[in-house]
Order: C-alpha cells, then sequence, then structure tokens
C-alpha cells in the first residue's frame, strides 16, 4: 500500500484484516488527535489519558464506520465527547502543567528567552481556557486553533450554528475579561 492511501482506502484496507492500515491511520490524524484533547483538557497527562481512550474506541468502532461523513469528522467527534466526558468526570480543580515548554536544543542565550517567554504565553493562554466552561472552550479551540468553519463545528458536534456563535461570542469575552484581569 503506498503512503498516500485516502481514508477510505485505509479504513477499507483495516476491515479486510490489514492492522498497518489502523496504523497509518493513527499516523496520520496523531497530532490533530493529541492537540484538540490537550487545549481541551488543558494539560498533557490528561490529553494523553484521553488520546488512549480515543485510539480504543477508534479500533473498536471503525468497522461501523459507514463513510457517511469525513474520516477526519468522525475521529474528530469522538476527542470532542470523549474530552468532554473526562472534563466532567474530572472533580479536581484546574492542573497546572509542569510539561517542559522548550523542546529541542537551545542555540543561545537569546533562543532560551524566546521560548520562554513563548512558554509563560502559551501557559497563560490554557489556564485562562481552562476557566471558559467546557462548550464555550471547544468551540474556542475549534475556530481558533483548528481553524474550523461554523459549519464544519456544527457537523462535528451536531449543535446549531446559532449556539455555536452565542458560545463563541460568551467565550470571547470571558477571555478578554479574564485577559484584563490578568494584565492588572
Amino acid at each position: 500500500m503506498p503512503e498516500d492511501n485516502s481514508d477510505y482506502d485505509l479504513v477499507k484496507g483495516f476491515l479486510n484484516g490489514d492492522e498497518t492500515s489502523f496504523n497509518k491511520i493513527v499516523n496520520k490524524y496523531k497530532h490533530k488527535i493529541y492537540w484538540h484533547a490537550r487545549r481541551m483538557t488543558g494539560n498533557h497527562l490528561d490529553a494523553d489519558e484521553v488520546v488512549q481512550e480515543v485510539l480504543l474506541v477508534m479500533y473498536r468502532k471503525l468497522k461501523d464506520f459507514q463513510f457517511k461523513s469525513s474520516l477526519y469528522t468522525w475521529i474528530f467527534r469522538i476527542v470532542s465527547t470523549r474530552s468532554l466526558n473526562f472534563l466532567r468526570k474530572r472533580s479536581l480543580r484546574n492542573i497546572i502543567s509542569f510539561d517542559d515548554p522548550a523542546t529541542g536544543l537551545l542555540r543561545s542565550r537569546e533562543d532560551f528567552i524566546d521560548n520562554y517567554e513563548m512558554a509563560e504565553k502559551l501557559q497563560r493562554i490554557d489556564k485562562l481556557l481552562q476557566k471558559l466552561p467546557a462548550k464555550q472552550r471547544e468551540v474556542f479551540i475549534m475556530r481558533n486553533y483548528d481553524e474550523l468553519s461554523y459549519e464544519e463545528i456544527s457537523k462535528l458536534t451536531g449543535k446549531s450554528i446559532g449556539g455555536l456563535k452565542a458560545n463563541y461570542f460568551h467565550g470571547v469575552n470571558k477571555i478578554m475579561e479574564l485577559m484584563k484581569d490578568y494584565e492588572n
């Protein structure tokens, strides 16, 4: 099988017993799965837990996939649903992530300062996102990080475009409010 197989070919291959087809699907979408879960949950460990659950669900349920939507849409729904379920179950307060934001080798003092400042900004945004209600955070992430249209988000979540716009509007206002408080 060539590396650039279509999703259709990969799903059919898996359904016909080719386990490597599933691995190719995972490799194709693993970064999007992880980053959506990470933004929803707010930290690496929780995102990893969600990702593991998503992969298990994908493996078990791929036989039921009927190509009524794109494979990406189907996977994205699973990630969103599992992330929201995880957030509902999590009874602990927000966990501050101590992940090492600097990856790779730093070549100079300036690189270190730039990476540190970027990590601080990303950590601040992650903390602010965690203060949004889950539905507002989901729409905010899909619009701003995943760069999806309201129509695409509606297909993924099954929610009305009007409701999504309202959640986004309230989420943006809340973020702006929190940013003002953070700066003062």
